[in-house]
């Protein structure tokens, strides 16, 4: 997965992480918490704030 991959990031922290509620997570963590799921394979420091932020949002969705 690279950092585009915003979706499937967001059904793989939804799996990892079932009791987090996204809207409560710092970037910093979203960002650790990335970098170290098993499918990820992009560059650490090419993520920003827009990124994470289309992380969370596909993550509320995926909650729903």
């Amino acid at each position: 997965m690279k950092w585009t991959d915003s979706r499937d990031i967001a059904i793989e922290l939804c799996e990892k992480f079932p009791e987090i509620d996204p809207k409560t997570v710092r970037f910093t963590d979203l960002h650790h918490w990335i970098t170290e799921l098993d499918e990820f394979d992009d560059e650490p420091n090419r993520s920003n704030e827009k990124i994470l932020e289309a992380v969370i949002l596909c993550w509320m969705d995926e909650m729903d």
